[in-house]
């Protein structure tokens, strides 16, 4: 009998564990970031804004992203959305040179508003896409500080650096790494021939992300496994004995 419920305890554990690695899988990354997380130095990048929804009573109506003035960006174009408006704020700015360019305007900010009857429910997330140039050559990241609005009037700002090789705050800003052009013309995540990035695949953006949240996945089922065969193994230990003592009395 004490085996049985041993058995039937470590079962019990290990299912839970697994149960546990699943739900944190599903928050790995729960945070506004920008994909794919890195773009060639002096290039044009598509970049897709992850937002995902962390209420589980309310709905995202607003995305706000901010764009650092201090490296101006002369080129946004936006995506259609559908159920979503979009306004792009340009600002005046003091001749700049820019990837070899001369630059008196800058993009300050993009806005993506729901339209009545659209928003992004609990336990949804959706991506907001844009191409960016030309990006700066005097940078590694640029910070793109985003505002998110509920549509309960909770406004949350993901605007707080990430030190290096530090922890990362409760609300990190979304980061786009900056990158020299690899070997052989292959550029990370845009274009770097003063052609916008239009058409090209997001990317495989947030790699560590990804690979720590298929690793929950896969150790969760494993958890649940095992769990599954030890209480089968337990029953039928149990079965197997009561059947021995069945045995003894009819004899």
């Amino acid at each position: 009998m004490s085996t049985n419920r041993f058995a039937v305890r470590s079962a019990a554990l290990t299912a839970a564990c697994g149960v546990v690695a699943l739900m944190g899988a599903g928050t790995a990354s729960a945070h506004v970031s920008a994909q794919p997380g890195e773009a060639a130095k002096g290039g044009y990048a598509k970049v897709a804004f992850r937002v995902p929804n962390e209420r589980p009573n309310a709905g995202t109506v607003q995305v706000k992203v901010n764009l650092p003035e201090q490296y101006p960006l002369s080129s946004v174009r936006t995506k259609p959305m559908p159920g979503w408006t979009v306004q792009v704020e340009r600002v005046q700015i003091a001749p700049v040179e820019v990837a070899g360019a001369q630059v008196t305007e800058t993009v300050r900010s993009i806005t993506w508003t729901a339209q009545p009857g659209n928003r992004i429910g609990p336990n949804e997330f959706n991506e907001f896409e844009a191409t960016l140039g030309a990006l700066p050559t005097n940078t590694d990241e640029l910070l793109l500080p985003t505002t998110q609005t509920y549509d309960n009037g909770e406004v949350v700002n993901w605007d707080a650096p990430t030190p290096p090789n530090g922890e990362e705050p409760e609300h990190p800003a979304p980061t786009l790494k900056l990158v020299e052009e690899a070997e052989e013309g292959h550029s990370h995540g845009g274009s770097s021939h003063g052609q916008e990035a239009g058409e090209q695949a997001t990317g495989t953006g947030d790699d560590t992300a990804r690979w720590l949240g298929g690793a929950g996945l896969l150790v969760g089922a494993l958890g649940l496994g095992v769990g599954a065969g030890a209480l089968a193994r337990s029953r039928n230990a149990g079965q197997a004995a009561k059947q021995q003592e069945s045995g003894k009395d009819e004899s």
